[in-house]
């Protein structure tokens, strides 16, 4: 579905992005990824892409999603220069839970730097590439925290809120160019981000969900590569939750 074309992941060595990654290698596409700090993880799935997919193309940039020069970098040594880009997936995220009454001012920065503002950096630098060549497809990687919200979660959840706006918004300002932007909203997913969850906790959220199971990587990545496809063609706008049956 993706041959031939060229895509960029952001935080796509681990967990979702991973799994991102590899689908759309998978698909035929060449893709370039961000990670923020673990060479090792990143060299190894690049490696393990190009074994698998020979013939096309595997990059992994190191890149803090939070860091405006690391965006800029990203983007002008490694995007600016194609012929097309094809899709952008916003995917990196990082969580600093607790609850607001004892949160941190540095704890709620973090994650609104990283998650809503660094989306906005991203996405700013590539817009104008896809203005130009009159294409392309966005997906932001929201959460099911920003539909619902979610105690112990303010600053996530005001994070991807925003990003749903952001999405609906920059909808509206693009779409003449043919440039199509949609959110996905996974829900409980098991990763490495979910991993560290008491037994406790992950019962009382299994209890929540109707398919009473965890969504796997495959699940979220599947749905980004629909949103990004020519399948998804006529759809701009919108938040896909892939929860389950979390949110009825």
């Amino acid at each position: 579905m993706f041959k031939g074309k060229n895509v960029a992941v952001t935080g796509g060595s681990r967990g979702i992005g991973r799994a991102i990654v590899a689908e759309f290698a998978s698909q035929g596409a060449d893709v370039w990824f961000t990670y923020r700090s673990n060479d090792e993880v990143a060299r190894t799935l690049t490696r393990e892409l190009a074994e698998k997919y020979p013939g096309q193309h595997f990059t992994a940039v190191r890149c803090d999603a939070a860091n405006a020069d690391d965006v800029r970098a990203f983007f002008d040594e490694h995007l600016d220069g194609l012929e097309q880009l094809d899709v952008l997936v916003n995917n990196a995220g990082i969580t600093q839970d607790g609850l607001m009454a004892a949160m941190t001012l540095d704890q709620w920065s973090s994650v609104i730097d990283t998650n809503l503002t660094g989306v906005f950096t991203m996405t700013q630098q590539v817009l104008m590439k896809l203005m130009l060549q009159r294409s392309g497809a966005i997906v932001n990687v929201s959460s099911v925290a920003g539909v619902y919200g979610n105690a112990g979660q303010v600053n996530y959840a005001a994070a991807k809120s925003g990003l749903i706006g952001m999405t609906k918004s920059l909808s509206k300002e693009v779409v003449s160019r043919n440039i199509r932007v949609n959110a996905l909203a996974p829900g409980f997913i098991d990763t490495d981000m979910t991993s560290d969850m008491t037994e406790k906790a992950k019962k009382d959220i299994l209890g929540k969900i109707g398919m009473k199971r965890m969504g796997m990587a495959a699940d979220i990545a599947n749905a980004v590569t629909f949103l990004a496809s020519d399948r998804a063609a006529y759809i701009t706008g919108q938040t896909l939750v892939v929860d389950g049956g979390l949110v009825l």
